[in-house]
C-alpha cells in the first residue's frame, strides 16, 4: 500500500481549503480506498486530531496534511461506523461530531416534489430544522440555489467560515444541505454562496427562516422545534363549518407596531398585544383582527410590504412562539385573524432573495417582467414551479403552523398586468398582443385552490383596485377563487363624498348610490384601509369639512351608512375613535384622545354598530346577492337622504338604513317600508350618548299600510342632522 491509494489529491485539498469543491462530501467524511477506509477532516485552528468511538476511546490518530487544519488518515472503521472528532492546540481540546459522517435526510420524493412545484410543506424540508438525525441531534440546513457553485452554512457556531460546512448539492433538485451536529434552536446562520460564475456574493438570509435576527441585524435564526400546545379546538371545529359570505365579519386592521407602544417607545411583545389589543377588540365587538404583514422586514417605513422573511414572524414583538400565544389568545377570546401577505412585493436588500444565486432565480429573468417601477423591486417568476411552490407554501405555512384564519394578498392588481405602471415599450405582451400576466393568474388561482382544498373555513381577500372580472369567482368557472375582494372603487367613492361641504353633497348624490350597481358582481369587503389615512390623505374625521360637531357627526353617519351597505367591514386602527392625525407608522396612536367626549362617543357607537351588526342576520348574510338588499330613497338628492332595506333568509326580519348628509333636521320625513307595524329603532347615531343632538323617533316607528312608492306601508320619521337610524321591524302590533 502506497500513501497515493488513500491520499486526497492535491487539487482535492486546495478546493476545500478554499471553499470551492463542487462535492465536500466526496472527499471530507468517511470513504473507503483501495488501502482501507479513510477519514479525512477540514479543522481550522487545530494541530491534532483523532477519530474516537462514541464511547471516547481513540481509534485512529489522522495526520495533519496542511497547515490550514485539513487532516486525513486510515481508520480500522467499515462503511456507516460511528465516530466522533477530538481536536487539540496547546491552547485547548475539543471534541465534535463530524457533519461529513452523514447521510442526507432528503430524499428522491422531495426532489421530484420540490421540481415539479407540488411540495405542500416545502417548510417541512426546506429552511433550518432541529432534528436527531442517525442518533445524534444537531440541526439540518436546506436551501434551493441551483446555479451556484457552492453554498456553506455560516454562523455563531463556526466563526461565519465558509470552509467549515460546505454543503451537499442535490443535482436533480439543485437543493444543497447539510446536517451539523450540536447545532440547536437560537444559533445565529446565514447562507454563503459562491454564484454561477465564481463570485462570493453578500451573505444570504434562509428563504426558509422561520425566525430572524431584530433589524437592523439580518441572520435567521435556528427555531426551536418544541411542540405547541394549542387551546383553540373549539374555535377550529367552528370554522370548518362557517360559510363566511353567510357571516359577519367586521375586521379591525391593525399595524401592531404602531397600536400601542410601551415605555420609551418600544415594541410591545406578542404577550402584551394578547393582554391590550385582543381584549380591546371583542369589547368593541369586532369579529376578525387584520394584522398588516408581520414577517420580518428589515425596513419599518414598508409597514412589513417589503418581507425579507416570508416564513418569519417579526422579532420586534418576539419569538414565533409569542406570535403563536397571541393567535391561540385571540381564537379562545372568539377572535378570527387575518394576515395581509405580500407575494407581490420583492425588496432587493442584499441579504435577501435577490439574485440568491448568482443570477436571477426567484425573480423574472426578462426586466420587464421582473422589475417594479413603482417600488423599485424585483417581481416573483410566477410561471417558474419552484417559486411558486415557495410562495405557496409561505401562505400555507402560516395556516399550518399558526392557525391563521385568512389571508389578505396585497397588490394584487400589480401581479395581474404585464404594464402595470409601465409605459408603451417597457413591457412584453402576451404573443396575442394581451396584457394579462397568465403565470399570475395561474399561481393566485393555485393558491386559492389549495388554500380552500386544505384549510375549510379559512378565507383569502384580494386587494384588487381595477375591474378584472371573476377575482371571487371559483376557479373552475375561470375566476381567480378568492373569497372576497376589497372593494376600492366603494372607498374612494364615499371618501370623496365624505370630504364634501354638505351643500354641495346632492351634486354628489350618485357617488353614494353608484356602488350598488356593480355590489353583488363580486364578494366584497367595504375597506377604510391604512393606505386612506397616510400619505398626507389625513385621518377620517380629519377629511371631513366644518366644526368638530359635525365633522363627528358626519364621522358616525359614514360609519353608519358603511355598517348598513352590504359587504363585510374593514376598519382601520385609530378611526373607531377619531384620531385626528394621519397615521404614523413609528409611534402610537393618539390614546389620549379618548379623554374627550366626541372621541369617547365614536367610540362608543362602533361598539354599538358591532354588537347590532351581529345580531342581526340581514345586515350580513346576504352581503354578496342582490336578494339581500333593496332601494327605498337612492333618488333624493336634493336632501341628501339615503334609505335602502337589508334582508336575510327571514325576509320578515329585514333592517331599513336611513342616512341624512346635511345638517338639516328633517321632521315628518315621508319613508316606505316593506311592511305595515312597529319598527324599533335600533341605531341613532344622533343620540346624545354619543355626542350627538339627542333627537330621535322616541324608540320607535309605526308604519301604517299606507302604499308609499312601491312599498306597501310607510311612516313619517324624523331625521336628525348628519344621522344614520336603523330600524329593524319589531311586531305588525302598532302600538
Amino acid at each position: 500500500m502506497t500513501e497515493a491509494d488513500w491520499r486526497a489529491s492535491a487539487n482535492d485539498i486546495d478546493a476545500i481549503l478554499g471553499a470551492r469543491h463542487g462535492d465536500p462530501f466526496a472527499v471530507l467524511g468517511l470513504h473507503e480506498t483501495p488501502a482501507g477506509y479513510v477519514i479525512r477532516a477540514f479543522v481550522p485552528g487545530a494541530t491534532r486530531v483523532e477519530a474516537i468511538a462514541p464511547d471516547g476511546g481513540v481509534i485512529a490518530p489522522l495526520g495533519r496534511v496542511d497547515a490550514d487544519g485539513f487532516f486525513e488518515g486510515v481508520t480500522p472503521l467499515k462503511a456507516g461506523a460511528s465516530y466522533r472528532l477530538r481536536a487539540a492546540n496547546d491552547a485547548d481540546q475539543w471534541e465534535f461530531a463530524d457533519p461529513y459522517a452523514f447521510s442526507p435526510v432528503l430524499g428522491p420524493t422531495d426532489d421530484h416534489l420540490f421540481v415539479e412545484g407540488a411540495h405542500k410543506k416545502l417548510y417541512e424540508k426546506l429552511g433550518a430544522h432541529v432534528l436527531t438525525h442517525e442518533g445524534v441531534e444537531g440541526t439540518h440546513f436546506a436551501v434551493w440555489a441551483p446555479n451556484a457553485r457552492r453554498v456553506s452554512v455560516v454562523g455563531d457556531f463556526n466563526q461565519w467560515d465558509g470552509r467549515r460546512a460546505q454543503m451537499r448539492k442535490r443535482i436533480d433538485s439543485g437543493v444543497w444541505e447539510i446536517f451539523i451536529p450540536g447545532v440547536g434552536a437560537g444559533a445565529n446562520y446565514k447562507y454563503e454562496i459562491i454564484g454561477r460564475h465564481g463570485e462570493l456574493l453578500p451573505l444570504k438570509s434562509d428563504p426558509l427562516g422561520f425566525e430572524a435576527e431584530l433589524r437592523p441585524s439580518t441572520a435567521s435564526v435556528v427555531a426551536s422545534n418544541a411542540p405547541y400546545h394549542w387551546g383553540d379546538e373549539a374555535h377550529m371545529r367552528a370554522r370548518a363549518e362557517v360559510d363566511p359570505r353567510r357571516s359577519p365579519m367586521s375586521i379591525y386592521e391593525v399595524h401592531l407596531p404602531s397600536w400601542r407602544r410601551g415605555e420609551d417607545g418600544r415594541f410591545l411583545t406578542y404577550d402584551e398585544l394578547a393582554d391590550q389589543l385582543v381584549p380591546y377588540v371583542v369589547d368593541l365587538g369586532f369579529t376578525h383582527i387584520e394584522l398588516m404583514p408581520i414577517n420580518e422586514h428589515p425596513l419599518d417605513a414598508s409597514w412589513g410590504y417589503q418581507p425579507i422573511g416570508l416564513f418569519a414572524p417579526t422579532r420586534r414583538h418576539g419569538d414565533s412562539y409569542g406570535f403563536r400565544r397571541f393567535i391561540d389568545r385571540a381564537h379562545q377570546a372568539g377572535l378570527s385573524v387575518i394576515l395581509d401577505w405580500a407575494p407581490a412585493h420583492f425588496p432587493t436588500d442584499e441579504h435577501g432573495l435577490a439574485q440568491f444565486d448568482g443570477g436571477p432565480l426567484y425573480e423574472h429573468a426578462d426586466p420587464k417582467r421582473g422589475f417594479h417601477p413603482d417600488w423599485n423591486t424585483a417581481i416573483y417568476d410566477y410561471g417558474r414551479r419552484e417559486v411558486a411552490n415557495f410562495l405557496i407554501a409561505s401562505a400555507l405555512y402560516w395556516l399550518d403552523r399558526f392557525h391563521i384564519d385568512g389571508l389578505r394578498v396585497d397588490a394584487v392588481a400589480s401581479m395581474l398586468y404585464l404594464d402595470y405602471s409601465r409605459k408603451p415599450g417597457e413591457w412584453s405582451p402576451n404573443p396575442d398582443g394581451s396584457n394579462d400576466n397568465r403565470d399570475a393568474v395561474a399561481f393566485l388561482q393555485k393558491f386559492n385552490e389549495l388554500v380552500y382544498a386544505l384549510y375549510p373555513g379559512v378565507v383569502t381577500i384580494a386587494e384588487e383596485s381595477t375591474a378584472w372580472a371573476g377575482v371571487t369567482r371559483p376557479t373552475y368557472a375561470g375566476g381567480l377563487g378568492f373569497g372576497f375582494k376589497w372593494n376600492m372603487g366603494w372607498m374612494n367613492d364615499t371618501l370623496r363624498y365624505l370630504s364634501s361641504d354638505p351643500v354641495h353633497r346632492k351634486w354628489r348624490h350618485n357617488e353614494l348610490t353608484f356602488g350598488l350597481l356593480y355590489a353583488f358582481t363580486e364578494n366584497f369587503v367595504l375597506p377604510i384601509s391604512h393606505d386612506e389615512v397616510v400619505h398626507g390623505k389625513g385621518s377620517v374625521v380629519g377629511k371631513i369639512p366644518g366644526d368638530e360637531w359635525r365633522r363627528f357627526a358626519t364621522a358616525r353617519a359614514y360609519y353608519g351608512f358603511m355598517w348598513g351597505h352590504p359587504g363585510k367591514k374593514l376598519l382601520f386602527m385609530g378611526q373607531e375613535f377619531g384620531q385626528t392625525g394621519e397615521w404614523n407608522f413609528a409611534s402610537s396612536l393618539d390614546w389620549r384622545l379618548l379623554d374627550f367626549p366626541p372621541h369617547r362617543g365614536l367610540q362608543a357607537f362602533i361598539r354599538d354598530l358591532n354588537r347590532i351588526y351581529r345580531d342581526y342576520e340581514a345586515l350580513y348574510a346576504r352581503d354578496c346577492e342582490a336578494e339581500g338588499f333593496q332601494w327605498i330613497v337612492a333618488d333624493d338628492a336634493e336632501s341628501s337622504v339615503f334609505a335602502f332595506a337589508r334582508f336575510g333568509a327571514d325576509r320578515s326580519r329585514a333592517i331599513v338604513v336611513i342616512s341624512n348628509f346635511t345638517p338639516v333636521t328633517r321632521n315628518a320625513y315621508r319613508l316606505g317600508l316593506p311592511r305595515a307595524g312597529r319598527w324599533r329603532e335600533r341605531v341613532n347615531s344622533d343620540a346624545a350618548v354619543y355626542g350627538g343632538s339627542g333627537l330621535g323617533n322616541l324608540g320607535a316607528i309605526h308604519a301604517r299600510a299606507e302604499a308609499f312608492r312601491d312599498f306597501p306601508a310607510s311612516a313619517e320619521i324624523l331625521l336628525p342632522p348628519l344621522s344614520t337610524l336603523f330600524f329593524a321591524f319589531e311586531s305588525d302590533e302598532l302600538e
